[in-house]
């Protein structure tokens, strides 16, 4: 039997989905996988617009919006398995077309017909433009995620309002495509209100006075997707591009946060996926003591719970899509396990398929570095193991007033 994996045969998706990742997975086999390992070695603050040019024009620059205005129309399950087949190509790349899908999707929850119409319809051009989500600051972590931690934020980049608009002013930090995003739902904190309580969001224009891109992180690895710094000086919003309302942000954080758990989660299955695929295919090929590698019982423990790994993995992030799809509001558990589970076994896949390639996968043309590199990173975005376990408890005691 041969491990492999066809997405676009599964039984919840329809007609359109299915179409979609099967394009995808030709993308991300035929274009994205050959490019990964010369994306890994760029200097920071680069950027592969050629490749994200070949991904725009089968939409992956407008993924969740509806298929009305000209998106694919992708429900979170078929998203979830877009990023997996990305993500076992390239995770960094995967991120590069999430993260304007999660400047999208606050727009799409909102319902505010006027902001669809301004900021989603230059996605559906024929430029790729990228977008962001500016949450994350040097200082504040959990303190942006979890609602019971709000009132110990420090330093927030604030919200003042003035007259009909509101002057933002902060630095966001580690925020994906950063560096070249026109776009940017920004977390601020209501000028006056403790910590990030009043956390209200914003969509902005980063092609403008008073916002300035700073410092280009120097990432370890998904250094395909180029992450930096979003200074705000005095920068101008009008009040009509607050989502939602005043203080309104934890609660739209909220649910995004468990929707981007889901397909957080298939990022990391695709890693885990990945390192499995590499350990299958040195196994089958080496021998030692007269027998191919997986035929001696230590190896062949090893592969089977990577494989395991992934399996499970796979089904709960699916299952957690398929609850994300079908039930309101997005519930917390599923996305939170989903994510604790997969994010671990991005990492013991890694670890696992370095151990059995050995000094082959030790060598830097070798391509094992990048997915050990790129397997820690799922760990530290949208939630840590931390984080999720604050959730996962939550959930477990039916804690009040924490959603």
């Amino acid at each position: 039997m041969t491990f492999t994996h066809t997405p676009a045969d599964h039984p919840l998706l329809q007609s359109h989905e299915a179409d979609a990742l099967r394009a995808v997975t030709e993308f991300a086999r035929e274009v994205v996988a050959p490019g990964a390992a010369e994306r890994d070695s760029i200097e920071k603050g680069q950027i592969d617009w050629a490749t994200i040019r070949q991904g725009h024009s089968i939409g992956l620059l407008r993924m969740p919006l509806p298929r009305e205005i000209g998106g694919l129309g992708l429900g979170q399950l078929a998203l979830a398995l877009v990023l997996e087949e990305l993500a076992a190509a390239d995770p960094g790349m995967a991120l590069v077309f999430g993260a304007t899908g999660l400047f999208q999707t606050p727009l799409l929850v909102c319902g505010d017909a006027r902001l669809q119409e301004r900021y989603l319809s230059p996605f559906l051009g024929e430029e790729p433009v990228l977008a962001c989500n500016a949450v994350a600051e040097e200082r504040n972590g959990t303190d942006l995620v979890l609602p019971q931690q709000a009132p110990y934020a420090q330093d927030m980049t604030s919200a003042r309002r003035s007259g009909d608009e509101y002057l933002l002013n902060g630095t966001k930090r580690y925020i994906t495509n950063a560096p070249f995003a026109t776009y940017a739902t920004v977390m601020a904190n209501l000028e006056g209100a403790p910590g990030s309580t009043g956390l209200t969001c914003f969509v902005t224009e980063l092609e403008q006075d008073g916002v300035q891109r700073g410092e280009i992180h120097d990432k370890v690895g998904y250094r395909t997707a180029p992450a930096g710094e979003l200074i705000f000086a005095d920068a101008r919003v009008p009040a009509a591009n607050v989502i939602g309302d005043e203080s309104g942000g934890w609660d739209l954080n909220v649910a995004i946060g468990n929707l981007t758990r889901v397909t957080c989660a298939a990022v990391a299955t695709g890693i885990a996926r990945h390192a499995l695929e590499r350990a299958i295919a040195w196994c089958g090929e080496r021998r030692q003591g007269g027998r191919l590698l997986y035929e001696h019982q230590m190896s062949a423990r090893k592969l089977a719970d990577m494989a395991a790994r992934v399996s499970a993995s796979r089904t709960l992030y699916l299952d957690a899509a398929t609850k994300a799809d079908n039930l309101l509001p997005t519930p917390a558990y599923e996305p939170a396990v989903a994510k604790l589970v997969a994010d671990r076994a991005a990492i013991d896949n890694a670890d696992a398929a370095m151990a059995l390639i050995g000094a082959q996968a030790f060598q830097r043309g070798d391509g094992m570095d990048r997915v050990l590199r790129d397997a820690y990173g799922p760990r530290i975005y949208e939630g840590t193991p931390e984080a999720l376990a604050l959730v996962i408890t939550d959930e477990l005691f039916d804690v009040p007033g924490v959603r």
